[in-house]
């Protein structure tokens, strides 16, 4: 798994850099832009990339990032998605190094006019930088022509170019499999495992719960030592507790989701989730702070489905969530996710760019 936003693979339709598809039609070839995505290239492991390459239509090229081609090589429109990670690295000679290609990056799109196309993932990074990054995250907004948002509730910088295009599902990847059920009392929470995602809480939440037909499954691989120390001692002291604390594979991922009555996501921040979105995709209810977000999904999904607590997460949240799962999966009807088909959100992907690179066709 990666971090939120992209968990599954995708075929790929349109090509990247590395094997592209030509397009049939002279009219596709005549209009084709050529998209670098600030993402890196599919490596057999849970990328969000493999949506934009899957999704994409025959029109649209799909570049993957190196600095080499970012800086030198030929595209019509840049398309950033967590700036952050253009400057971040551990080490100060990473991070210098990196300083000096984001600002080679940043003059190359000012030489070229080359624009740039922005997806607000989230309202602000997880984690928070230094002075430096922020004045690189600054001239980058001050480039982007146009904001791509995911769902209509992301703030964005007043009077700038917009478009919102809801994440897409994971139906295409995981159909439906009748042999794994959902398993009473079973509580599934999963993906990389930081502080924001209030685990150290539900920990303890589930704790308070003495009923022995409950099961707690944490999946994922841990940024931070201490608190992967903390869920393995506490996994060591509940047997009801389980921790997988490394990558799991698409497929015991989904196994593990289905195996669930309820996905619980007690993050302090949830914006947009991947995780919501994979465990819905699967049929699943999610437990998940209330946010203007997570409101507006509750009501796009239907009634049952995403179940919200406010505040710091309480037994008895757990325990209306639970019972609400349950009567929810007894319907027998699934989430209402039409408006997040791959091939629409490639579409409206393609109209954002042609919005950018309205004289593309001229120019090749």
């Amino acid at each position: 798994m990666v971090r939120e936003g992209g968990m599954v693979r995708l075929k790929n339709r349109a090509g990247t850099a590395e094997g592209p598809t030509e397009p049939a039609g002279d009219v596709a070839t005549s209009r084709r832009i050529r998209v670098l995505h600030v993402l890196p290239a599919p490596n057999g492991t849970t990328q969000y990339v493999d949506h934009m390459i899957g999704g994409a239509p025959p029109e649209i090229q799909i570049l993957t990032f190196s600095w080499f081609r970012a800086i030198f090589g030929v595209y019509d429109v840049l398309h950033v998605h967590w700036p952050e990670f253009l400057v971040r690295q551990r080490t100060p000679v990473g991070r210098f190094v990196k300083q000096v290609l984001s600002y080679a990056l940043l003059l190359r799109l000012e030489l070229t006019e080359t624009p740039v196309v922005r997806t607000a993932h989230n309202i602000v990074p997880h984690e928070s930088g230094g002075r430096l990054e922020r004045r690189f995250l600054d001239a980058l907004d001050r480039r982007t022509a146009l904001w791509i948002r995911l769902n209509p509730t992301t703030p964005l910088p007043s009077g700038v170019r917009n478009a919102t295009i809801p994440h897409g599902h994971y139906r295409s990847v995981f159909p439906p499999d009748p042999r794994t059920t959902p398993e009473l009392g079973r509580l599934f929470q999963f993906g990389l495992i930081r502080r924001y995602k209030g685990i150290e809480r539900l920990l303890e939440v589930f704790r308070a719960s003495d009923d022995p037909a409950m099961r707690l499954t944490i999946a994922g691989k841990s940024q931070d030592a201490a608190l992967a120390a903390h869920i393995a001692a506490v996994a060591a002291a509940d047997d009801r507790v389980e921790a997988r604390l490394e990558f799991v594979s698409d497929e015991v991922l989904a196994h593990e989701v289905r195996r669930a009555e309820l996905v619980v996501l007690p993050y302090t921040q949830m914006h947009n989730s991947g995780a919501a979105l994979l465990a819905l995709s699967l049929d699943r209810p999610v437990l998940v702070p209330r946010t203007t977000a997570t409101d507006a999904l509750a009501r796009e999904v239907g009634e049952g489905w995403v179940i919200m607590f406010d505040g710091d997460l309480q037994r008895g949240d757990l325990l209306r969530a639970m019972a609400v799962a349950r009567l929810t999966l007894e319907r027998g009807t699934r989430p209402h996710l039409a408006d997040r088909d791959w091939e629409l959100v490639g579409r409206r992907h393609a109209e954002a760019y042609h919005k950018v690179v309205p004289d593309v066709g001229r120019r090749q």
